[in-house]
């Protein structure tokens, strides 16, 4: 692997964090490819409760804000995820992907 990997999470700063590993299987590229698994599952389940919550025509104002915030937390960790992925995928195409072996056992490892 050439290049850094977004990570999923951010420094206490707010700025991105990027891991430069040879191993797509070291602990922590594990560890994020698991929190991304997770980032995705919630923003998932996040967005059928948005669907409930917006046919429900009781809903006020400060459910609907509460709901807003967490639909673009749930988008920023969407675009980053995404956007690591499309990094990594570029780089392994780039690499020559036919020399390489995918791993298919993790959904989070399959290219596209």
């Amino acid at each position: 692997m050439d290049g850094l990997r977004l990570l999923p999470w951010s420094s206490p700063e707010g700025k991105p964090c990027y891991l430069s590993t040879d191993d797509d299987n070291s602990r922590l590229s594990r560890r994020a490819d698991e929190i991304e698994a997770l980032q995705l599952d919630m923003g998932a389940q996040l967005l059928s409760h948005a669907k409930v919550l917006l046919d429900d025509e009781k809903v006020g104002i400060g459910e609907l804000r509460f709901l807003a915030r967490r639909l673009v937390e749930a988008l920023t960790d969407a675009l980053r995820v995404a956007e690591s992925r499309g990094g990594r995928l570029l780089a392994y195409v780039e690499d020559g992907a036919h020399e390489h072996e995918v791993d298919t056992s993790h959904p989070e490892r399959r290219p596209g």
